[in-house]
């Protein structure tokens, strides 16, 4: 866990360098959160404190604080965060027992009770330390601010374009392109924390490779050269969003993983495919919390038939 806190940092330099000092404060605040929140429970639960060394609660507050808008304030951070320590991993007997990705746990519930302030993103560049802070502690110098600093995602901007081509838009003023090279940047900086942790054999291949020839598989059957009606090519597929940190830090998660290594290629594709199916056709313009947690809740079925053709294997033989 530790090791991957630390492959973590790349993605977390560039998401930083791109959206300012709010990115910083979310994942402080999380850890922060995550580990007091820990320490509260365990002791509540008469649990002994050694499990706050092996990093699970401050890798769940990390991975939130990165999902999360860079100027969303404080209090919603906390709020998040320890929702997905209490509700996504204690409730369930803490670690090594929860169903559920504690950090996508937080995240939904936070997008499904403030939709408005977890859509709000500011546009890359356009906040200093001031901003973030005054954004942060929420006061009325931020609401007259807000309006000006803000922009949609790639993804938001791209599900919402109504009739434009592809090129058409890509070439509003050049905006559009210059975003999604921001969180194309963003996207290959968690790429090389990922690798890094295949390299090190801390993570199976199965689940991200599934996952990400899934979601690019997807997008090229449907991407009919860039129409007005184009769901998105793959390179835009595969490097908007949290497509990268997904896959390599959140979906590799091994306690709601299936055991079975069959079982983690059909995990990692089930949560491509719905990862698609949300950004194309959802509510939701990212869609990869409800994406797994859905196929959080399959693992033990994945698992259960997994090992039955085991059993009828060796029955055979």
């Amino acid at each position: 866990m530790h090791i991957t806190l630390l492959a973590l940092l790349p993605g977390i330099a560039v998401f930083t360098w791109h959206f300012g000092i709010g990115v910083l404060l979310n994942v402080a605040v999380a850890l922060l959160t995550a580990v007091i929140c820990e320490a509260l429970i365990l002791k509540l639960r008469s649990r002994p404190l050694d499990s706050l060394t092996d990093g699970t609660a401050a890798l769940t507050g990390a991975l939130l604080g990165l999902c999360l808008p860079p100027l969303l304030p404080f209090w919603l951070v906390a709020i998040g965060t320890g929702f997905a320590i209490i509700f996504g991993k204690h409730i369930y007997g803490g670690s090594g027992n929860n169903v559920f990705n504690p950090s996508m746990v937080g995240y939904a519930m936070l997008i499904i009770s403030f939709p408005l302030a977890m859509s709000h993103w500011p546009a890359p560049g356009s906040t200093d330390a001031a901003d973030s802070f005054t954004a942060k502690l929420n006061t009325g110098a931020a609401q007259e601010h807000y309006d000006g600093i803000t922009a949609a995602t790639p993804l938001d901007a791209y599900k919402f374009r109504i009739a434009s081509t592809n090129d058409e838009f890509f070439s509003e003023a050049g905006t559009q392109e210059s975003n999604w090279q921001t969180w194309a940047s963003i996207n290959l900086a968690f790429l090389v924390g990922g690798l890094f942790l295949l390299y090190r054999k801390l993570i199976p291949w199965q689940t991200p490779a599934s996952f990400l020839a899934t979601l690019g598989v997807l997008s090229l059957v449907f991407y009919d050269a860039g129409s007005s009606a184009s769901l998105g090519s793959p390179a835009f597929t595969l490097f908007t969003g949290a497509t990268m940190m997904t896959a390599f830090f959140i979906v590799t998660d091994p306690v709601t993983c299936p055991g079975y290594r069959q079982g983690l290629l059909v995990f990692g594709a089930g949560i491509g495919l719905l990862v698609f199916i949300i950004r194309s056709w959802g509510a939701y313009p990212e869609g990869v919390a409800f994406a797994i947690l859905l196929m959080n809740a399959t693992s033990p079925l994945i698992d259960h038939v997994f090992a039955l053709r085991e059993r009828t294997t060796l029955k055979s033989t």
